[in-house]
């Protein structure tokens, strides 16, 4: 047989250019230069002797070859990750808790397959998740009351690590029958027009919005303010208005009642990432699942 000369790092390179089709997405998600990242795929194109990709300074496709080896290379790489999960050392741990605290746009979007993903590794561990607002989900996580945090704030604080892992514009929720619903995208001074509807001040939310349109001569005067970005979807499919949203906030394609419209000048967008307490190690249970949760969000992107 063989030998094989390449190492788990090479193997990550190439998964994650495949996934990403970017030298510098892939790069950014493995926390590389460039140019590192690219010492390793050549590194392994040489052992293997193919070529697996089709490079150019702006195009990147994979190979025929690169295709067939892709499969085997994930099939590697989940094969692995079992296995490390299965002797994870949580003897002391085999029952117990774990608790995330999220913004509910993450509990929403990708939160339930990973879970599902982790109690099937661990079905004896509870999960407690506190889906609650930015503020909220930051507090819990200085307080301690929950082990690690999915929030789009937390990066001015001196105690918290923030790990970006997700960015996401604001977009346009509308109901079916609205006259926007048909457009390919609309400006923020167009809301003015409109019966505008959005979350209160105390939102993280909120706060991100005004201080994107601070400087607009024209901008959108709210008719109804309510705490949580799901009432306001509710609102919004009853046709009483218009809403700014993340995207995650939204249902998957092919909804019955709302449709997104993104939205321009300018674009607003908020970066979710992985909050910890400084110097406070995760527990190994809990550090299993922020890794699942690491590891998918940056998949969706």
């Amino acid at each position: 047989m063989a030998r094989i000369n390449f190492d788990l790092q090479e193997l990550q390179a190439f998964v994650a250019v495949a996934d990403r089709l970017s030298f510098r997405a892939a790069a950014d998600d493995l926390h590389l230069s460039p140019p590192a990242l690219s010492r390793r795929i050549e590194k392994l194109e040489g052992i293997l002797g193919v070529k697996l990709f089709e490079r150019s300074t702006r195009h990147v496709a994979l190979t025929n070859v690169g295709r067939l080896f892709l499969d085997h290379a994930r099939a590697a790489l989940e094969e692995l990750e079992g296995g490390v999960l299965n002797i994870t050392d949580l003897a002391a741990q085999r029952s117990g808790l774990v608790t995330v605290a999220c913004v509910p746009s993450a509990a929403y979007y990708f939160l339930p397959s990973v879970i599902l993903r982790f109690a099937q590794h661990y079905p004896r561990i509870r999960v407690r998740v506190l889906d609650e607002s930015a503020n909220t989900v930051l507090n819990a996580v200085i307080t301690g009351r929950a082990d690690f945090g999915i929030n789009f704030i937390g990066t001015q604080e001196p105690d918290v690590a923030f790990e970006g892992i997700f960015s996401e514009k604001f977009v346009l929720a509308v109901c079916h029958t609205h006259p926007l619903a048909r457009r390919k995208s609309v400006r923020w001074s167009e809301l003015a027009d409109e019966r505008f509807m959005t979350v209160d001040r105390s939102s993280g939310n909120r706060v991100l919005i005004d201080s994107a349109l601070a400087n607009c001569e024209r901008r959108p005067t709210s008719f109804f303010e309510v705490a949580h970005v799901s009432t306001l979807l509710g609102l919004v499919e009853a046709g009483l208005g218009v809403a700014a949203v993340p995207r995650l906030a939204l249902p998957v394609k092919g909804h019955a009642t709302l449709r997104s419209i993104p939205l321009v000048e300018p674009e607003v967008s908020r970066t979710l990432g992985l909050i910890t307490r400084h110097s406070v190690p995760l527990s190994p249970t809990a550090k299993v699942l922020r890794d699942m949760v690491q590891k998918t969000a940056r998949r969706a992107t």
